[in-house]
């Protein structure tokens, strides 16, 4: 790892959301809510889809990769963030701050190829319903995961191309809870204004051209939806509305954040905090809520889980009556 020894710092200080003693305190317990939410929703999706036969169709093979995206995108940096409530002094190693904008791109990238692989699925289902099956097969749901993981990774190591060379020896403090590529790059030791224009902003053209592609498949879909009034309708409608719901929470910021850069405003850690905390955490309950077969499988499985509790207890009691006499 000799590009490292390019850098003078070794860590970089993070100043986090607040200073405030009792926001920090509140944030602790409230992110930490919200943190152990986000697993548990995401992993019950997860579990559901897996262990329901009905559910094993493209759109929910595709719908659980997402989960397993959002549980990793949430892990990469608020663990650290609810530790860092209790330090005095928050830093990261140079190497853990180059591991989080790599993981950052990774997932998020990942997650717009797979958010559009998600609509493309269901563009098919509704306007070629009869094509669905020989289109979207087993071996293209894999292909499109696939597919994503690879876009994420290659997006991810051509921001890490330029700024592992860079020379950082001068301020080593970032306005954040964690490393984010755009508050990086102004503490290198050179003018890299046109190249991090360049290399951020790319991040912002390509989420804002995947949320127009989004945006205009759904309105596609759901045009082709209002034509027919049926119960399947409905429920296609249900779907696409959730779809978007996630798309919009996870492109906003992104855009907002990415499109323009080298600015320290409050609202970029607000959007910080919403797209990798709030998202994951509502994406579980979206597609819970706005999905019935989602929704049906996972109140199954709480009372199939249940009554397994339940029945263990019981056993556990009667033996314990039957060692008593």
């Amino acid at each position: 790892m000799e590009e490292f020894n390019h850098s003078r710092v070794s860590e970089f200080v993070l100043l986090g959301l607040t200073d405030s003693p009792e926001l920090q305190i509140f944030f602790n317990v409230m992110f930490s809510i919200f943190y152990l939410m986000t697993m548990l929703g995401n992993c019950l999706i997860l579990l559901t889809v897996l262990s329901t036969p009905h559910l094993h169709s493209p759109m929910y093979f595709l719908l659980s990769n997402l989960s397993l995206i959002d549980m990793c995108l949430s892990s990469f940096a608020t663990p650290k963030m609810i530790m860092d409530f209790f330090a005095q002094r928050k830093t990261i190693s140079f190497e853990g701050c180059i591991s989080q904008i790599f993981l950052l791109h990774l997932f998020t990238g990942t997650e717009t190829v797979l958010l559009i692989s998600m609509s493309f699925d269901r563009y098919i289902a509704i306007c070629k319903p009869l094509h669905y099956s020989t289109i979207i097969s087993q071996r293209v749901c894999v292909g499109l995961v696939v597919t994503s993981w690879t876009v994420g990774f290659l997006h991810t190591m051509s921001q890490l191309a330029f700024i592992l060379y860079l020379p950082f020896c001068g301020p080593n403090v970032i306005d954040s809870f964690f490393c984010d590529l755009p508050l990086v790059i102004q503490l290198a030791c050179i003018d890299v204004y046109v190249l991090g224009i360049f290399m951020i902003s790319t991040s912002g053209v390509i989420a804002l051209i995947s949320f127009l592609l989004l945006l205009t498949s759904y309105i596609i879909v759901l045009v082709t939806i209002k034509d027919h009034s049926s119960t399947g309708s409905s429920k296609a409608f249900s779907t696409c509305t959730a779809h978007f719901i996630v798309v919009f929470m996870f492109f906003g910021p992104c855009i907002f954040i990415y499109m323009w850069p080298f600015r320290n405003f409050l609202v970029d850690k607000v959007l910080s905090v919403f797209y990798t905390i709030f998202t994951p955490f509502l994406n579980p309950l979206i597609y819970t809520l706005r999905n019935r077969e989602v929704k049906t499988a996972v109140i199954k499985k709480l009372r199939a889980n249940n009554y397994n509790l339940g029945q263990l207890l019981q056993d556990i009691q009667c033996n314990k009556q039957r060692s008593a006499v």
